[in-house]
């Protein structure tokens, strides 16, 4: 049940999206070097000055789907005061250089001239807000979970079922494919045909799709091959019923309990491909966040104070997975005829 609950709630992070995050900008970059690295819990005040060009306020949906560009310029400032229509603000970290710039309200025009900003889970070297990143990076793990397993299950089911009923020739044929399907290690051939698709958001997804399929084709296929022998399979043979008919209204919805057990494992790995693909830099490219992006580019402070930039989106990863483990294990007793 905690599981559940945990893969619920990461699904509602990856639909809102921008809707939730501290930083809401497109890919959640908004970077701000003057604030690079600092630890989770920090807070700045920040001037926020209308931008030079008109930037539109999207609406609700495609702020959702693609953020909001920012409508103000950032500039983080350590001490501030207002004398008449003028501001006065010291930049950040120079208080001890006392040299305060002036701003005209007027020209700032924002209403909220300036703002505390939170960060915390602190910025990483480019002054980007982590929690933001993070919390973007679980939509790719969940999107990847979803399209990569669905593709798996078409082309699973369709092969397995129709190798498993028609046996023969057609069943030689397709195990032939399973099994050359099979030999190849699964991370590269996802390599192989990321490099035939090339780099991007939706060819990592086909990737992983076009490799995970086999598992399910050969569980269908055995499960296919057991029931074609029942007898409500023959007598839907007698009463005249085509073998699509049989195998799409009568041999498949007595395995959908099997089938989402594999969907469920299948989904964790996916979220470790992916994130496995990031890591070596031929999955999602930046500056779309992703967890397994994060890692790569943080790895390296493992060794330094700022080691969590590396370990959170670590956690990240392994919690899922191991909620869609969990998930799983109890999604099979639940099923299990036998208990």
């Amino acid at each position: 049940m905690v599981s559940i609950i945990y893969i619920g709630i990461v699904i509602v992070i990856a639909i809102l999206g921008y809707l939730i995050t501290p930083d809401d900008s497109p890919y959640c970059n908004r970077q701000q070097l003057e604030i690079a690295l600092r630890k989770p819990g920090f807070k700045v005040e920040m001037l926020q000055k209308k931008q030079d060009r008109e930037i539109k306020k999207e609406n609700f949906l495609r702020r959702m789907l693609f953020g909001q560009p920012p409508l103000y310029q950032l500039v983080p400032i350590e001490k501030w005061h207002q004398r008449g229509d003028s501001l006065y603000v010291l930049l950040f970290e120079q208080s001890d250089m006392e040299d305060y710039i002036a701003y005209s309200l007027t020209d700032l025009k924002s209403v909220e001239p300036v703002k505390t900003y939170h960060f915390p889970l602190g910025t990483d070297r480019y002054g980007r807000d982590v929690l933001s990143q993070l919390m973007m990076g679980s939509r790719v793990s969940i999107s990847v979970g979803f399209i990569s397993v669905f593709i798996a299950l078409v082309i699973g089911i369709l092969v397995g079922s129709i190798a498993g009923f028609y046996r023969g020739k057609v069943d030689d044929i397709l195990l032939y494919l399973i099994n050359v399907v099979w030999s190849i290690p699964t991370l590269l051939l996802v390599i192989a045909i990321s490099f035939a698709l090339g780099k991007g958001f939706w060819q990592i997804f086909i990737a992983i799709g076009l490799t995970m399929w086999v598992d399910v084709a050969r569980v269908v296929r055995g499960q296919t091959i057991s029931l074609r022998e029942k007898d409500f399979i023959e007598a839907g043979k007698a009463l005249g019923f085509n073998n699509f008919h049989l195998i799409f209204k009568h041999i498949l919805p007595n395995l959908w309990g099997t089938i989402v057990v594999i969907a469920a494992s299948n989904f964790s790995s996916a979220i470790l491909m992916e994130a496995g693909l990031s890591f070596l830099g031929i999955g999602v490219q930046p500056p779309m966040p992703s967890w397994g992006t994060m890692i790569k580019e943080n790895y390296a402070y493992i060794v330094l104070d700022n080691a969590y930039l590396a370990i959170i989106p670590g956690l990240a990863i392994m919690s899922l997975v191991l909620a869609f483990m969990l998930m799983g294990s109890a999604l099979r007793n639940a099923m299990d005829v036998k208990s």
